[in-house]
């Protein structure tokens, strides 16, 4: 049962590190859940400071991850219509079957909503554009950043009790 936990712990973590990458999936709850996962092992001890913490910043962090392209967007002059493009292009992105889509067309639907606001200042367009990309990458950063974290604190409690596993 130990072994089957860990496994699954282990799949999940990486599965949300993955998530964190592709929209489509919710990367750091996952992540978290395969964190959760480990604290069902027999003979670890539940530490719920450590528990209630993590899912804390992960609860923030989701949060932010829809917040962040679109202030990127009014960061670089973009209007609520950019934002909506953004988001839109977003959802599109995960589902077309093109390659990186999911990082092109939110930068699309950010452009195209700027042009609908103003058609004939391509400029802001872009630079809002431009934004969006910008505040989409450093979400997807944070995302894999603490992913990672999360990685490393199920080897340290892996590592920790490495006498059940013997």
């Amino acid at each position: 049962m130990e072994y089957i936990l860990l496994i699954l712990g282990i799949c999940l973590i990486f599965g949300g590190i993955i998530g964190s990458i592709l929209p489509a999936l919710p990367g750091l709850p996952i992540s978290w859940l395969g964190l959760l996962c480990l604290f069902f092992v027999p003979g670890i001890e539940t530490n719920y400071w450590l528990l209630g913490i993590t899912l804390l910043i992960t609860i923030v962090l989701s949060v932010l991850d829809y917040l962040i392209p679109a202030k990127g967007t009014k960061m670089f002059g973009g209007t609520s219509y950019g934002i909506w493009g953004t988001n839109i292009g977003l959802i599109v992105g995960i589902f077309l079957p093109i390659p990186f889509a999911f990082l092109i067309c939110p930068f699309i639907g950010a452009f195209i909503g700027e042009l609908m606001y103003n058609s004939q200042d391509k400029k802001r367009a872009f630079n809002a554009a431009f934004g969006s990309f910008i505040g989409f990458l450093a979400g997807t950063f944070m995302k894999v950043f603490y992913g990672f974290i999360l990685l490393g604190i199920f080897i340290w409690i892996t590592i920790k009790n490495y006498t059940i596993w013997i």
